[in-house]
């Protein structure tokens, strides 16, 4: 295979797993957005969204596009459960505190998902049957351009939901200011309940999108959750358009120092990349460098 051609198949693989940290770090952007704190839970709705995408599609045989959307429905409805459970109930706890129970969330589902699905790896079939794209000599898994519109569709739904929509303005209205929605009369609990569920759904779309590719287990949530998180951190925590383009650029720097340096060497790459972005801008790509967002619940 010649540079051009292996360039290419490492540049859309390297897409294709940034599609799926932009999904995560979407997840994270929108609590963080309403409540200030950061799910270390994230993770694990990807986890689930695997989980539950393999029991539908590969165990009872429900045709991919139901079971796609019947994925979304449970991991988004799991995340609301976990919101109105473990987060609603309190009053005005403190950060720190509503990080521990995100901390509990994580372990409880990472928990939960070990004793239903088991210890090991499982697979579910890619939503297409067509063989791989050739490009020169560069070979294109199908389920890459999958990947790559399902996360386009979803970033478009969700600029259109935060722009257009009486919701996603009352959203965008308690990240500015929760105190100022709430005189205005905008629901806040009801605001972070949805956007509990809202995350979830997008942690699950990255966990069945990302399960054809290459298969889920109940431990992966960590790992997941982290690569989502530093996307965040990178683009600037809280900017969704910074989370796209941090979650692009980590996916190539990732296949790309894997490819030409060595795999051995992937992650501590990716964290000097982080360490270099933070102290060139510490707020991220896109972040303000007045935000300031520790503070009471």
């Amino acid at each position: 295979m010649d540079f051009l051609s292996a360039f290419l198949q490492y540049f859309f693989s390297g897409v294709a797993n940034g599609s799926i940290y932009i999904l995560i770090a979407l997840g994270f952007n929108i609590i963080y957005n309403a409540t200030g704190i950061i799910n270390l839970a994230q993770g694990e709705f990807s986890v689930l969204g695997g989980f539950v995408m393999y029991t539908l599609s590969v165990k009872w045989n429900i045709p991919v596009p139901l079971a796609f959307l019947l994925t979304v429905l449970v991991v988004g409805t799991v995340g609301g459960l976990f919101e109105r459970t473990a987060i609603n109930p309190l009053k005005k706890p403190t950060v720190i505190t509503l990080i521990i129970i995100t901390i509990g969330g994580s372990i409880l589902l990472r928990g939960i998902s070990m004793n239903i699905w088991g210890k090991y790896p499982l697979f579910v079939p890619q939503f297409s049957s067509a063989g791989p794209i050739k490009i020169m000599d560069a070979v294109i898994q199908v389920h890459t351009i999958w990947i790559l519109g399902i996360t386009a569709v979803v970033v478009s739904l969700l600029y259109l939901f935060f722009e257009k929509t009486i919701t996603g303005k009352a959203m965008r209205a308690c990240s500015e200011d929760r105190e100022a929605s709430q005189l205005m009369g905008i629901n806040v609990s009801w605001i972070v309940f949805l956007s509990f569920v809202l995350s979830a759904a997008l942690g699950g779309v990255a966990g069945l999108v990302y399960t054809p590719m290459a298969s889920m287990q109940y431990s992966m949530g960590a790992i997941l959750g982290l690569k989502g998180f530093i996307t965040s951190i990178l683009g600037g925590l809280g900017n969704s358009m910074g989370a796209v383009m941090a979650g692009l650029l980590l996916g190539l720097f990732e296949t790309f120092s894997a490819a030409y340096i060595s795999s051995v060497y992937k992650e501590p790459i990716t964290l000097a990349l982080l360490l270099i972005v933070l102290f060139v801008r510490p707020s991220g790509i896109l972040g303000r460098s007045d935000v300031a967002r520790l503070k009471e619940f």
